[in-house]
């Protein structure tokens, strides 16, 4: 009887249709062939925030040669980078920073930055991380690409639409009056009327003041001068104030949209307001920034705006017919009993009463031939 064999069985040949685990990776050359040419801008930083590699798309895109590139570290101290206000994004808020950090990939980041030849450029990067034996982070891939023109037909697909922001600043612009521990107040901003010598008139309401209280925390805001109170109604009162210079207010205004309310809290001040959907808000962010440099964008939403009576209205009117109608209206001119007197209106305009009759009455013809004659011919 044979004895049993006790040899340990021969190992078979791995199947040429298998690949052995070293056969997962390409050779080096080949990886380094294949991330020179990637149709993606591509970077590779280290844990110490040194960019080791930059493909020759990342190149074409930064506007920078390899050499700069890798010359440079990622985060403010190599690239002034930006949000969609136009504040500076600190290296807490880079998705390297994060990747290093949790060691989780992060995806879909927008910020904007300014190449060497002075031109803005919109990025969305994509990072993830390359982590050694331990689990440790080693590197971080960073992939991202030019979205520049996409925004840019973004904005046009937006020209119908209005854009509703809000932003905020820190406890120095809370009038002192308003300085307490708790509470919140909304001031509602009716109009903006531009008066001929550059300054303004603004009404304002609130319904969560009294009216002295009112009156006292508008003139502690220094662009304000002549506050005077128009009515109190039912918990609402209405002032009138004239700035001698620019207003946060004015912001919206120039930029062709509308600002709409002040909230003030005991700690920050918010201003609320519409945008045309075309207008990037950085633009109103910086105009913010002259009187409050600390203010930040805290959110938006686009919706869509139809062309309305007003908008023809505005096309319609001259300034000063414009201006002598929202004078008007926002001032109780046209109140039972009246709020504000000719007389007083065409003092703020600096202009005979009979002249400031004259702008009001063709701007009121004008608004009721667009509603009864052109408006109403379309409809029927």
């Amino acid at each position: 009887m044979d004895e049993p064999n006790t040899d340990p069985p021969e190992e078979e040949p791995p199947s040429k249709g298998l690949e052995t685990e070293s056969d997962d990776l390409p050779p080096e050359g080949l990886a380094r062939r294949v991330f020179d040419v990637a149709p993606v801008s591509t970077v590779v930083i280290d844990s110490g925030g040194a960019i080791e590699f930059a493909n020759e798309r990342a190149t074409e895109t930064l506007g920078f040669s390899r050499e700069e590139i890798t010359s440079r570290r990622y985060g403010p101290d190599g690239w002034e980078v930006y949000d969609d206000t136009g504040a500076p994004i600190s290296m807490e808020e880079y998705p390297v920073s994060e990747v290093l950090e949790t060691g989780e990939p992060v995806f879909g980041f927008e910020h904007w930055f300014e190449r060497s030849d002075g031109s803005e450029r919109w990025l969305t990067l994509n990072s993830a991380p390359l982590t050694n034996e331990t689990g440790e982070v080693e590197y971080v891939v960073v992939a991202f690409e030019d979205v520049t023109e996409l925004k840019r037909r973004e904005e046009q697909l937006t020209s119908e639409h209005m854009r509703f922001v809000e932003f905020r600043t820190d406890e120095s612009a809370v009038p002192p009056s308003l300085r307490v521990d708790t509470g919140e107040w909304r001031i509602e901003v009716e109009s903006v009327v531009s008066l001929p010598d550059g300054a303004t008139v603004q009404y304002m309401g609130t319904s969560d003041l009294s009216a002295s209280e009112f009156v006292t925390a508008v003139e502690e805001v220094p662009h304000y001068v002549d506050v005077r109170l128009l009515s109190t109604a039912e918990g609402y009162s209405r002032v009138e104030a004239r700035a001698e210079l620019a207003t946060v207010s004015e912001v919206f205004q120039s930029l062709g949209g509308r600002p709409r309310s002040i909230v003030i809290a005991h700690d920050e001040v918010r201003f609320l307001g519409e945008l045309p959907g075309d207008v990037d808000p950085r633009l109103a962010a910086d105009g913010i920034r002259e009187f409050h440099p600390e203010v930040e964008l805290v959110s938006q939403e686009l919706v869509y705006s139809p062309h309305l009576l007003y908008d023809v209205v505005v096309d319609e009117l001259t300034d000063r017919q414009f201006a002598a109608l929202e004078a008007a209206y926002f001032s109780g001119y046209f109140d039972t009993p009246r709020t504000s007197t000719g007389g007083e209106l065409a003092d703020r305009f600096d202009v005979t009463r009979q002249t400031f009759n004259q702008h009001l009455r063709k701007a009121q013809r004008i608004v009721l031939q667009q509603l009864y004659e052109k408006s109403g011919a379309k409809a029927r």
